[in-house]
């Protein structure tokens, strides 16, 4: 999941690569780390998201489909509710730190 954030990851796939049932592999994630397989998939894309707006001069669709989405609106959609705001807005906030 980390080294593959792109991939369409379900918890099925994730307990088959852990050699695990679905249900312990769920269970056992989210007692180690306090929240689901599939939330903190979505909390580990947004952040390498974060990091590539603020390094990188890829687009929003480029970092879009590095990070597992199909279509901009849907990056920009989840995005927006996971960070606050938009992938613009927070490239633009983070353009301007550095430029400091």
């Amino acid at each position: 999941m980390h080294e593959r954030p792109a991939d369409p990851w379900t918890v099925e796939a994730l307990a088959r690569a852990a050699g695990v049932s679905r249900s312990a592999f769920a269970a056992r994630f989210k007692g180690a780390l306090g929240v689901g397989p599939l939330e903190y998939l979505t909390r580990w894309r947004m952040h390498r998201a974060a990091d590539m707006l603020a390094d990188e001069a890829a687009s929003t669709a480029a970092v879009a489909s590095a990070v597992g989405y199909d279509t901009d609106g849907a990056f920009v959609k989840a995005f927006k509710r996971h960070m606050g705001e938009t992938p613009r807005a927070y490239r633009r906030k983070a353009r301007a730190r550095e430029s400091r």
